[in-house]
């Protein structure tokens, strides 16, 4: 469960907790100087112009509140009886030279981490937040610019990508999208946004792709006070992720035809996996028909619903093993397919968050245009699974690690109190598990749970600001 942590006057007692885990982790707190330096003199020279000048598209970009790092601005747009999606992705590589400090530093970090009190970017901010970003302040700006025309039904006739000029001309917010929406009032892009948004996702159900939609943890604060809440994620936010994963897609089907990239791989479910789901439905008496998917099965799953809230924490299991494969020359033997999509699909929407999506990106210009791959990119392809690898374990300790201190913190005055939840996990010794309190919104260890999808009633033993460790016994 994904936790929103980008709130300012981060409470004293969390603080050492935030230090020590970042200290453990080697969580930079800072760029170093000629990073810093780098980044200022390539900030100051003057955006490339030699480029498709698309500032007539009328882009907006659509991210969480007061978010500065911008990686993409959409624009839908109806083609005869198709549609026409414009994406455009920002050029970092325009402002990135490789060998640079700031290409260097990025690649030791691999993605930016967040946590409630300091954001580890993978691009000092006068990039990230400033000149790289597709900001709508009226400047026209360098991006990889997507243009994918999909047919009445929402499936893909042609994809290619080109270095253009382009302007944003709104920075909006995932409520704002969905409010113009349900009031009628918006745009006719975001409107397509919407049809195109929810084609795929029937395209999606139809190849047999599944998303879990568990609620994300959010922190809700005034001043000291903090506590955790549940949010179920808005529509638009689904139909958004659509068009990242349509250009994913797009990006993976030109790298395999050019036979040099990186895909992001999953490997598809084991029918044991998917048996012993099928048994977990049971034990939590919801109904699992024979003749139904597994996908089908999770989409009819409502995290509203306690014993369905357990069913989709369990469904997780299927979800991990997720990786990066490169290739160059030739298509290697081994899985290319991600198999929760049910596709080929790459990273190639965040290059200010990701490093390797710059890669995939640069990549995939090339073969769009016929010319070769950079070397620079060819050079650091067999490295990148290792490297993104090694960031992707660091990112998700570094998100448990703060989901833990935020818990123990609002948990912290409350020990010896008694709270009503749902066991949503169970050990193998069948004598522990784990529990999802409702209010406050906590995830935490609880002994003598027994049965999955029960409602328990908990007490709490303890809760450690410093460490993040709570547990909870059955009452």
């Amino acid at each position: 469960m994904p936790v929103q942590v980008a709130v300012p006057g981060v409470p004293p007692l969390l603080q050492p907790g935030l230090q020590r885990l970042r200290d453990t982790l080697g969580v930079p707190d800072h760029f170093p100087s000629e990073v810093l330096v780098a980044a200022e003199e390539a900030a100051r020279a003057a955006a490339p112009s030699e480029r498709a000048d698309r500032t007539d598209i009328e882009l907006v970009t659509i991210d969480p509140e007061g978010s500065m790092d911008l990686d993409q601005a959409v624009h839908v747009a109806t083609n005869g009886d198709g549609y026409t999606v414009h994406y455009a992705i920002a050029d970092v590589a325009a402002w990135v030279e490789p060998g640079t400090p700031v290409d260097v530093e990025a690649r030791q970090r691999g993605q930016t981490l967040y946590a409630p009190d300091h954001r580890a970017a993978l691009h000092p901010p006068v990039l990230s937040e400033a000149a790289a970003s597709l900001l709508a302040d009226g400047r026209a700006r360098p991006a990889l610019l997507w243009t994918v025309e999909l047919d009445a039904q929402g499936e893909k006739s042609s994809a290619k990508v080109e270095r253009c000029l382009v302007t944003s001309r709104a920075r909006l917010s995932y409520t704002q999208v969905q409010e113009e929406l349900d009031a009628g009032e918006a745009t006719d892009s975001l409107h397509l946004l919407e049809i195109v948004g929810r084609l795929r996702q029937s395209i999606e159900a139809e190849r047999g792709g599944v998303s879990l939609q568990t609620p994300e943890q959010e922190i809700a604060a005034k001043g000291d006070d903090w506590q955790l809440e549940f949010r179920a994620p808005l529509p638009v936010e689904g139909w958004n992720a659509q068009i990242s994963l349509l250009v994913g897609a797009a990006a993976a089907d030109i790298m395999i035809a050019g036979k040099v990239g990186i895909l992001r791989t999953l490997p598809p479910a084991e029918q044991w996996g998917i048996d012993k789901l099928r048994h977990t439905a049971k034990g939590l008496h919801i109904d699992w028909p024979g003749h139904l998917s597994y996908p089908d099965f999770v989409r009819s799953l409502d995290p509203r619903k306690p014993t369905h809230l357990a069913m989709l924490n369990a469904c997780t299991v299927l979800f991990r093993g997720a990786g990066y494969t490169a290739f160059d020359g030739s298509l290697p033997d081994a899985n290319l397919v991600h198999g929760a999509l049910a596709m080929h699909y790459a990273h190639a929407t965040a290059p200010l968050r990701r490093l390797v999506d710059r890669y995939v990106g640069e990549t995939c210009l090339a073969l769009c245009s016929g010319t070769p791959v950079p070397e620079w990119v060819r050079t650091q392809l067999p490295a990148l699974p290792a490297l993104m690898a090694q960031s992707d374990a660091r990112a998700k300790k570094y998100e448990r690690g703060i989901i833990d201190l935020l818990e123990a913190l609002v948990l912290s005055t409350r020990v010896g109190s008694v709270f009503t939840g749902t066991v949503v996990e169970i050990d193998k010794d069948g004598v522990d598990g784990v529990v999802v309190l409702e209010d406050p919104a906590v995830e935490a260890r609880v002994k003598g749970a027994t049965r999955l999808g029960e409602e328990a009633t908990v007490r709490l033993v303890a809760a450690d600001v410093s460490t993040g460790k709570v547990s909870f016994e059955l009452v």
